[in-house]
């Protein structure tokens, strides 16, 4: 049996991260992998905490996390995906469990996402293996 996997999405450009999580779906279903947990959560800020209780539990063997980050007119996109993406390197750690990052940017900008959406999303659930 392969896999189980948890999936946390960022709800904040909900339609974007909807068309990832249908790719990332179907790289799972290739992949031999169960999806178990979805969750949703507001926006990145919110996900090592959902990644955090994924991975806590016993049945799930890994978890990936969809959104997006966009570019802003301060550093505050970017300083919260610095953050983030350091947490969940520590998340992985500490479970000895791994996570996929198909979160879009810091720093992206408009016409940086739809190119983006199916590879990261891929690529998320291609890091799990």
């Amino acid at each position: 049996m392969g896999k189980s996997i948890g999936i946390v999405c960022g709800s904040y450009h909900k339609m974007e991260v909807e068309q990832m999580l249908a790719f990332a779906t179907d790289e799972a279903t290739k992949l031999g992998m169960t999806i178990g947990p979805v969750v949703w959560v507001p926006g990145a800020m919110e996900v090592p905490l959902a990644i955090d209780r994924l991975l806590s539990n016993e049945e799930v063997d890994g978890a990936a996390c969809l959104g997006i980050i966009e570019k802003g007119q301060t550093q505050h996109g970017l300083a919260m995906g610095q953050a983030v993406i350091k947490t969940l390197l520590e998340l992985q750690l500490k479970y000895n469990k791994p996570v996929g990052l198909g979160i879009i940017g810091p720093g992206a900008e408009p016409r940086h996402i739809a190119p983006r959406i199916e590879p990261h999303a891929r690529a998320a659930i291609g890091a799990l293996v």
